[in-house]
C-alpha cells in the first residue's frame, strides 16, 4: 500500500506526502509552462471524451459518497452540491471543450512601447506556477479547476472535502488518463488521496513548492486558510447577493429575474439571498413576486414595510427581519426583503451588508443604472439581469475556478488569466545605460 493510500498516516508521513506532492508539482509545472497550445487542447478534448464515455462509471462512484451523506445527515442542499448528474457532467465536458477552442494567452506579449533610450518595454503572460485549491462538496471542481491549470500551462494540488471522495478520486484519474494521452505530465494535476485534514495544514504553508491557494468552500475554510497560510490566498468569504428593484422598471421582467436569481438554485454562492425594493414599485410589484416565491416554499424575512404588503399573501412564509438577515448567506430558500427609498439607500445597504460577490439592479432608468454600476463595490455588478450568471462558463471563460472577492490578484469568477501573472520583457538591439 502507497503512503497516499494509506488511511492511517501519521505526522510525518503527512508530511513526507505533502512534500512529494508539491516536488512532483514544481517538475509537472515547468513543462506545463513549456507546452504548445495545441497539446494542452488535446488534453483538454480527451477529457471532455472521456468524461462522457464515463458517466455510468462516475455515477457509481458518486453513488457512494451520496449514500454516505445521506446517512450522516448532511443538510438537502449540501447534498444537492455533491450530485455528478449527467447535466453536470455534460456541463464539465463542454467547459473543457470551450477551454481548448480559446485562444491560448501564455506567452502573449502587451503593451510593447518605444522607449527613448531606444529599448522596448512590454509585458509577457505566464503562468502562475504551482496552485494548491482546497474545496468542499462539488466534485466537478475538480474538473473545473483542472481544465483550468492545463489551459493556464500551470500545475495544481486538488484537496476535496471528505464528503466527496470516491467522485473525486474517479474524475482525477480521467484528469490525469488525459494528460498522459496528451504527452503531458500526469503530475500536472494531483489530488490529494487521503482525507486527513492535516494535509491541509501542510499544503498551505508550503512557499517553496506553492505558489498560491484557492479555497473554495465554507466560510470557516475560508477563514481557517486566510489565516494560516503562508502562500497568497485568492478568496471570497460569502456569497450575500442582491437584487434591487428600481423605480421605474418593467415589472414584467423584474418578477421573472427576481424569481430567477433565487429559486433556479438555492446553493450555489450566486444565488440572490436580499431583495431591495424601491418605494415607489414596492406595492405593485412585492405581491407578485411575493406570491411567486409562496408558491414555492421560500420563506421571506421582511422589513415591518414589506411584511405589510406580503401579509394577505395565501401560504406566504413569513418572519420580521433582523439585523443579521441583511448579512445573510442562506443557501436555502430563504430570502431577507426590504423596501428602500431609491437608488442612493440601496447602494448604501449593498455596500455596507453584502459580501461583494454579486448584485443586480431592475431598472428603465439608464443613468440609475450607471450609477449602480460605478458605486456598488462588488466583484460582478449587474442590470436587469439574474444575479445567477456570476460564473465562469457563463461569462465565456470556459471555466472557472472560483469567484474573488478580493481586490489583488483576481476580482469575480477566476479563470485563465487569473491564474496567469505578467512578467516585464525588455528588447534591444545593443541600447547601453547612460
Amino acid at each position: 500500500m502507497s503512503i497516499c493510500e494509506n488511511p492511517c498516516m501519521n505526522a510525518l508521513n503527512i508530511s513526507e506526502y505533502t512534500l512529494a506532492l508539491g516536488a512532483q508539482a514544481k517538475s509537472a509545472a515547468a513543462r506545463m509552462a513549456a507546452a504548445p497550445a495545441a497539446v494542452k487542447n488535446q488534453a483538454l478534448r480527451r477529457l471532455a471524451a472521456l468524461l462522457r464515455e464515463n458517466v455510468a462509471a462516475l455515477q457509481l462512484e458518486n453513488a457512494k459518497d451520496l449514500q454516505r451523506a445521506v446517512a450522516a445527515g448532511l443538510a438537502a442542499p449540501m447534498v444537492d452540491r455533491l450530485k455528478l448528474t449527467p447535466k453536470v457532467l455534460e456541463t464539465c465536458a463542454e467547459g473543457c471543450e470551450q477551454l481548448a477552442s480559446m485562444a491560448d494567452v501564455i506567452g502573449e506579449i502587451i503593451g510593447m512601447k518605444q522607449q527613448p533610450s531606444g529599448i522596448r518595454v512590454g509585458q509577457m503572460r505566464v503562468p502562475i506556477g504551482v496552485f494548491g485549491m482546497i474545496f468542499e462538496s462539488r466534485p466537478n471542481v475538480t474538473i473545473e479547476a483542472a481544465s483550468l491549470s492545463i489551459k493556464s500551462g500551470n500545475a495544481c494540488i486538488l484537496r476535496g472535502g471528505s464528503e466527496a471522495i470516491d467522485s473525486n478520486k474517479a474524475l482525477a484519474r480521467l484528469v490525469q488518463q488525459a494528460l498522459s494521452d496528451s504527452g503531458l505530465p500526469a503530475d500536472a494535476v494531483q489530488l490529494v488521496q487521503t482525507t486527513d485534514r492535516e494535509v491541509v495544514g501542510q499544503l498551505i504553508a508550503m512557499p517553496q513548492y506553492v505558489d498560491v491557494i484557492i479555497p473554495r468552500g465554507g466560510k470557516g475554510l475560508i477563514e481557517r486558510i486566510s489565516r494560516d497560510a503562508k502562500v497568497p490566498v485568492i478568496k471570497h468569504l460569502d456569497g450575500n447577493c442582491h437584487v434591487y428593484v428600481d423605480d421605474p422598471c418593467d415589472l414584467d421582467m423584474a418578477v421573472k429575474v427576481a424569481d430567477n436569481a433565487k429559486t433556479q438554485k438555492y446553493s450555489p454562492c450566486n444565488a440572490t439571498e436580499g431583495l431591495l425594493v424601491a418605494r415607489g414599485v414596492a406595492a405593485a410589484f412585492l405581491p407578485r413576486i411575493g406570491q411567486v416565491y409562496a408558491d414555492k416554499g421560500v420563506e421571506m424575512r421582511a422589513c415591518a414595510e414589506s411584511r405589510a404588503i406580503l401579509q394577505s399573501l395565501p401560504g406566504a412564509q413569513l418572519a420580521d427581519a433582523t439585523e443579521q438577515d441583511w448579512y445573510e448567506e442562506y443557501l436555502a430558500p430563504i430570502i431577507s426583503i426590504k423596501v428602500v427609498d431609491g437608488l442612493d439607500a440601496a447602494i448604501a445597504h449593498i455596500n455596507r451588508y453584502g459580501s461583494h460577490h454579486t448584485d443586480a439592479i431592475l431598472t428603465r432608468d439608464h443613468m440609475h443604472a450607471q450609477r449602480f454600476l460605478r458605486e456598488v463595490d462588488s466583484s460582478s455588478v449587474m442590470v436587469n439581469t439574474s444575479t445567477r450568471f456570476a460564473d465562469g462558463f457563463e461569462y465565456g471563460l470556459g471555466a472557472e475556478i472560483g469567484i474573488s472577492t478580493d481586490k489583488f490578484h483576481a476580482r469575480g469568477p477566476v479563470g485563465i488569466e487569473g491564474l496567469t501573472s505578467l512578467k516585464y520583457v525588455v528588447l534591444g538591439e545593443g541600447e547601453v545605460r547612460a
